[in-house]
């Protein structure tokens, strides 16, 4: 059978991509991955940065692109310290990146709820906080509704890889008794924070000491847990988590540090959701400097059985800008309230959408 080629194709499928409007944005905390959303953000074509907000002396008074290492800087943008200030410039989206933990940015989500703004925030605990802390998340999410605005906290782990893309994958499924995911990451080929983040380079002893501190940790695997256990009905009543030193059997150094053997090259941390005392959901993530195969492996177990494996891993800064990014559309199209990457429809914004 031959077609012929349709002389009139549909209007719909000429259409180039486009958003409703020019997105007016602005970016809370200028550290590495926030420089590196600032960069992504400027090749969209829809989107407007309008301001830029960090208390670092050293930033702050600076023009942004040069701020952000970007190739086309100056932006005639200025960083500024007054967070006040920036959030009057009536933004329809604020990209924050400050801190991992909930309860230290909780005080600046609010106060880019109260602009009017939307959020999108790389807080691993806002990815799925209703566990941990549900008066705050119950807080956040009231405070969103009243002011006509939804927020979000995504990335690439928690916010993809060891949440919605389970669930993704889960769309071919009858039935799931059971998910694993297992990501290997070469630390090495990140930042400097990161690297610090899961104690490279410290002996055993003082790396057990910043566990305990809660200072060496990835932040956001038990709220992946949480989300993946929600969306698939498995019903956890009790989620695990021990982290252990990956210890050094060689030398490593990478751009920033050195790691000697027998030094903590990173971590080994495991979460584990529990229903009626059996494990229903795994997720190990291995980072460390020196990792020799890097990849994320997800696997579902029920009708059928499911195995994913991405070799190589996904990069975490890349494609944590790129999450963040490609997001910012659904967060302005959401209900409002508090949102989570299960609950967005999440994917590519093209260079070339138009408003």
């Amino acid at each position: 059978m031959v077609f012929a080629p349709n002389p009139s194709p549909p209007a719909f499928a000429a259409t180039e991509p486009r958003v409703k409007k020019k997105i007016r944005a602005v970016q809370y905390g200028v550290g590495p991955i926030g420089a590196s959303i600032l960069r992504l953000m400027r090749e969209k074509q829809a989107i407007e940065i309008v301001g830029a907000i960090d208390t670092d002396p050293a930033k702050a008074g600076r023009d942004l692109g040069e701020v952000a290492g970007a190739g086309d800087a100056p932006w005639g943008v200025q960083v500024s310290a007054d967070a006040e200030k920036v959030l009057g410039e009536s933004a329809d989206v604020v990209i924050h990146s400050t801190s991992s933990d909930l309860r230290d940015v909780a005080e600046q989500l609010l106060r880019c709820l109260a602009a009017e703004s939307c959020v999108v925030s790389t807080c691993e605990e806002l990815a799925y906080p209703f566990r941990k802390y549900p008066e705050l998340a119950a807080k956040l999410d009231a405070e969103a509704k009243a002011w006509g605005v939804a927020l979000v906290g995504t990335g690439v782990n928690p916010g993809f890889v060891m949440d919605k893309l389970v669930l993704t994958l889960a769309a071919v499924s009858q039935r799931v008794e059971r998910a694993r995911a297992i990501r290997i990451v070469d630390a090495s080929q990140r930042r400097l924070p990161l690297q610090k983040k899961v104690g490279a380079g410290m002996s055993i002893a003082e790396f057990r000491e910043k566990v305990a501190a809660g200072v060496i940790k990835h932040y956001g695997l038990p709220e992946s847990v949480a989300m993946v256990a929600d969306g698939l009905g498995l019903h956890v009543e009790e989620i695990t988590e021990t982290i252990e030193p990956v210890v050094a059997q060689e030398r490593v150094k990478t751009e920033f540090l050195e790691v000697e053997p027998g030094q903590a090259a990173g971590v080994l941390q495991i979460a584990r959701g529990l229903a009626g005392g059996q494990e229903k959901i795994y997720m190990e993530l291995q980072m460390y400097v020196g990792a020799k195969e890097s990849s994320d492996t997800i696997e579902l177990a029920g009708q059928p059985h499911i195995r994913l494996v991405i070799p190589g891993g996904t990069h975490g800064d890349i494609a944590t800008a790129a999450v963040v990014v490609n997001c910012i559309p659904a967060i302005l199209d959401a209900p409002a309230g508090l949102r989570t990457s299960r609950d967005l429809p999440m994917c590519f914004f093209p260079p070339t959408a138009k408003p």
